[in-house]
């Protein structure tokens, strides 16, 4: 009996309480002609944004370090290229590798 009371009284408030949601218009704006300038110009705004976000994706950033390696009794000096892919992958190359000792 308990949690029925405490169930109903929980509905009831949230119908009360829950604020109704109002659909609103979005506002236009007509030039002297009668033409809708302010969601055109924005449309056209939001495509040129979403074209840079997309070029800005499908570049490879890459990054050449040094980075010095043991091998065996020898120590060598070696610059690494990395590219990191836009699918998160991260490519390696060595692209000079001088001893040092």
């Amino acid at each position: 009996m308990n949690k029925f009371l405490t169930l109903t009284l929980l509905f009831i408030s949230a119908i009360i309480f829950v604020p109704s949601a109002e659909a609103k218009t979005p506002v236009k704006t007509t030039d002297t002609m009668g033409n809708i300038t302010a969601e055109t110009n924005f449309q056209r705004r939001n495509r040129s944004y979403q074209r840079q976000q997309r070029r800005y994706n499908q570049r490879v950033r890459v990054v050449n370090r040094t980075r010095i390696v043991r091998i065996g009794y020898r120590r060598y000096r070696e610059v690494v290229q990395y590219r990191y892919l836009p699918n998160g992958r991260v490519q390696t190359r060595v692209l000079s590798r001088t001893r040092i000792r």
